[in-house]
């Protein structure tokens, strides 16, 4: 078995570990599934498997390196990433709902379904977005990323395209646990439709979220 191949099975190996251990992708999954349907779930899942592979594809061509090198890069993004998930917690605590989000498509005046509104408001592309914004204004992300990668990448291999090939099996990890996660959501669905349980979960996964905002901001190099 080539040296190439080995490491790619301990990183798979190690990163399937690491993609277990509950996080705040874990928190965002579980509660965009329980709250918002299955469908809004795998939103999340995708956006947060592109930030993942966003990071990946900045660590192959040394852009993440910044944050290793320069102090000003990293506190900027950790300042933006601390800032949005505070945001995020503020606003399900402050306004959280009492129902779960319609997927139904938005339409003009005339009763037409208005394509680009639906696309707006639907649930999937909303949770997509967020899930994508809260990976890319995470820096541990990226720290991860450049100091995880480099020990699984043999000698006498293509950097670049070795490093994308392990971004690409982190994201593919992330989707298969992440999607598990919300297709196990299903059977609790009509307890968990119900306006004071809908309301309790929004406000206990704000708090969660302003944790990890908190966490994110006194974090260190």
């Amino acid at each position: 078995m080539s040296q190439a191949l080995l490491s790619l099975l301990a990183f798979t190996l190690a990163a399937g570990l690491m993609t277990l251990t509950p996080g705040l992708d874990t928190v965002m999954t579980l509660r965009t599934a329980a709250a918002d349907g299955r469908r809004a779930g795998l939103g999340a899942v995708l956006g947060i498997a592109l930030g993942i592979s966003v990071w990946g594809v900045g660590a192959a061509f040394g852009l993440t390196a910044l944050l290793r090198t320069s102090a000003i890069a990293f506190l900027a993004v950790k300042c933006a990433g601390a800032a949005y998930l505070i945001w995020l917690g503020l606003s399900l605590i402050i306004h959280p709902r009492t129902e779960l989000t319609s997927s139904r498509p938005a339409r003009k005046a005339g009763g037409a379904a208005d394509p680009e509104e639906a696309r707006i408001h639907d649930p999937f592309w909303h949770a997509f977005r967020r899930g994508l914004m809260t990976d890319l204004l995470n820096p541990k992300i990226g720290v991860f990323v450049i100091t995880f990668f480099p020990q699984f990448i043999p000698p006498h291999v293509n950097t670049v395209v070795f490093s994308l090939l392990l971004a690409g099996i982190l994201a593919f990890l992330s989707v298969v646990w992440l999607g598990t996660l919300v297709f196990l959501t299903a059977p609790l669905g009509r307890f968990l439709s119900r306006p004071v349980v809908v309301k309790r979960l929004d406000r206990l996964t704000g708090a969660v979220f302003i944790g990890f905002g908190a966490k994110l901001l006194l974090t260190h190099e």
